[in-house]
C-alpha cells in the first residue's frame, strides 16, 4: 500500500509542475504605437483594382479604418513578386513602417511564373522588412485559376520559417466565390471588406497599440 501511495503522490506532484502549454491567448504581443504606420505592400489585390474609389474602399483603406492607424497603400496593379522587391526598399525608407503587409504571388502565378523563385523574392522582402526594424504579416494566395483551393503551401513554409503571423485563408474564399468578385480574380467592395476584416483579426492577435 505504501508503494501505491508512494506512486500516486509522485504522480500527482509531476501533473502539478508539468509545463502548460501556451495558448494564442497567452501568446505575448508585439506593442505599437498609436502614431505607428503600417505599410501595405502588394499587387492589384492591395490596391483595390476592380472598384470605384480605391482609396475608400480597398482593403488597405477599410483597414485604417478598422486600426485606427495610418495604413499606406503601396499596392500597384499587375506587379510581380520581382517587381516588388524591386520597390520595397525605397518604401521601407519613405514611409518607415511599424508593421508591413506583404500580399505577392498572385502575377506571378498567372504568368506561370517559378513557384520556387516566387518563395524565394517574398523571402528576401521579408528579410529587407526585419532589417528595416518592421514587422511582417503574410497574406496567402491560392492558385488563381483553381477555385477552392488553399494557399500555396509557399505561404504557409515562410510564416512557419520567420515565426511571423499569416492569414491563409481569406483570398481563397474571396478568389472562389463570385458574388465576393468584380471580375474573375479581383474583388468588390464586399469582398475587400471581408479581406480588411480577416487582415484586422491577424493582427489583434498578435499586436498591440
Amino acid at each position: 500500500m505504501k508503494y501505491l501511495l508512494a506512486f500516486l503522490l509522485t504522480a500527482s506532484v509531476l501533473i502539478l509542475f508539468r509545463p502548460q502549454k501556451e495558448s494564442s491567448e497567452s501568446k505575448t504581443k508585439v506593442v505599437l504605437s498609436p502614431n505607428s504606420t503600417i505599410l501595405a505592400v502588394g499587387d492589384s489585390l492591395t490596391y483595390g483594382y476592380g472598384i470605384d474609389k480605391p482609396e475608400l474602399y480597398s482593403y488597405p483603406a477599410i483597414l485604417q479604418k478598422l486600426t485606427g492607424l495610418r495604413v499606406v497603400n503601396a499596392g500597384l496593379s499587375g506587379e510581380t513578386s520581382e517587381g516588388g522587391l524591386y520597390r520595397l526598399p525605397g518604401l521601407l525608407k519613405k514611409y518607415k513602417p511599424d508593421l508591413t503587409i506583404l500580399c505577392y504571388g498572385g502575377n506571378d502565378i498567372l504568368r506561370r511564373a517559378s513557384r520556387e523563385k516566387l518563395k524565394s523574392n517574398i523571402k528576401k522582402m521579408i528579410d529587407l522588412i526585419n532589417k528595416s526594424g518592421s514587422k511582417v504579416v503574410l497574406i496567402g494566395v491560392p492558385d488563381i485559376g483553381i477555385f477552392g483551393l488553399d494557399s500555396l503551401e509557399l505561404y504557409s513554409d515562410i510564416a512557419k520559417e520567420y515565426n511571423i503571423p499569416a492569414e491563409l485563408e481569406i483570398l481563397p474564399k474571396v478568389i472562389s466565390e463570385s458574388n465576393l468578385k468584380s471580375d474573375y480574380i479581383h474583388p468588390n467592395k464586399e469582398g475587400y471588406r471581408l479581406i480588411a476584416k480577416a487582415v484586422y483579426r491577424v493582427i489583434k492577435q498578435n499586436f498591440d497599440w
